[in-house]
């Protein structure tokens, strides 16, 4: 049995993972620590665990974490985790800045232990079938992908009064909340980027942090990315549009906004140049967005390569990676220039 904790609520992601830990027969769900004592008792009440005050104390009783606290203090509860030996589980995004991330990896690395970026659109099967098209060739020489990704928690009063709001704990708004989602997604299919040119706004809610954002990413090749996030979609449509000489495809129901208003489908869409007449071939197959158990996925994996002692599926890179092109993002924004990525990865 794996003895795993979480530390921190204030993510709410950490109920799907806390869900997943106490359904899985490996797993000995051994408690939640929180620097809110009250929200971890409430919490460790619902999962039908224990409230653990003493962070070290939770640590030494246990083999692995899930880390869910606000982003600014993902360093500091993994660099206690790694000191203890826990293999670690981490929200995203990795970090708020890439000092952190580093030092991060630089923890990881010192104390060898095991650890997981959290990125649940890779576990999902209508993620992997885009993967397979795109990697088959049968779109032809993508020349266009465009990932909307959002949801309309700015409407409601406890979101924009929450840390998702205070650039000093999360790093900043949107683009880092729910674009570095979209930026992962991207660099998973075509790689790393060159370069990005971005502009964010925060006129609509009017709070610290950016509401809605786009950055519009380059690829050596030519290929152009773009991500449009925000947290003031009442509704949405496609969520993932990808184009190329030889065909395109067409997403839906892989966020909130167009989970809650596409309903059944049909989700996927694609079309291929030269199999008859000019249309759109839809999939059977339904995104686990919309089916249930997406975030759940993170746990269920990390267990897995645990049990296994296999590597975990998304690692440091990973997330340094994604944080990157997010950083970057903002650095043209703020800067009206567009920002090479390379610049950025080096710390420049």
């Amino acid at each position: 049995m794996i003895r795993t904790a979480i530390l921190s609520f204030a993510h709410y992601h950490a109920s799907f993972w806390s869900e997943a830990f106490a359904a899985d027969p490996r797993v000995a769900f051994t408690g939640i620590w929180d620097d809110d004592p009250a929200r971890g008792q409430a919490a460790a009440e619902k999962h039908g665990t224990r409230f653990v005050a003493d962070l070290e104390a939770l640590l030494d009783a246990v083999d692995a974490v899930a880390i869910t606290s606000e982003t600014a203090q993902h360093r500091r509860l993994i660099e206690r985790a790694a000191q203890h030996g826990c293999a670690i589980l981490c929200e995203k995004p990795i970090a708020a800045n890439l000092a952190d991330a580093d030092a991060i990896a630089a923890a990881v690395a010192a104390h060898g232990v095991t650890f997981m970026q959290s990125f649940p659109k890779r576990f999902d099967p209508v993620n992997h079938e885009i993967k397979r098209i795109v990697e088959s060739g049968a779109l032809g020489t993508i020349w266009l992908a465009r990932v909307r990704h959002g949801h309309s928690h700015g409407l409601d009063e406890a979101f924009r009064t929450g840390w998702w709001a205070d650039p000093a704990r999360s790093g900043g708004g949107t683009l880092i909340d729910e674009g570095v989602h979209a930026a992962d997604f991207l660099r998973w299919l075509f790689g790393e980027p060159e370069s990005v040119q971005a502009t964010v706004s925060n006129t609509a809610l009017k709070l610290p942090v950016d509401d809605t954002g786009v950055a519009v990413f380059h690829w050596t090749g030519g290929l152009v990315g773009e991500i449009a996030t925000g947290w003031l979609f009442h509704a949405a449509d496609v969520s993932v549009e990808i184009y190329g000489s030889a065909g395109s495809i067409a997403l839906s129901g892989v966020d909130l906004a167009s989970r809650d208003t596409i309903g059944n489908g049909p989700h996927l869409r694609v079309a291929i140049a030269g199999t008859g007449e000019r249309r759109w071939d839809v999939s059977p197959m339904t995104p686990r967005f919309v089916t249930g158990q997406f975030h759940h996925q993170n746990a269920i994996r990390f267990v897995d390569a645990l049990v296994d002692g296999s590597a975990p599926p998304i690692g440091l890179a990973d997330g340094r990676g994604a944080l990157a092109m997010i950083i970057a993002a903002y650095r043209s924004a703020r800067e009206g220039r567009r920002v090479w990525l390379r610049q950025e990865q080096e710390g420049s």
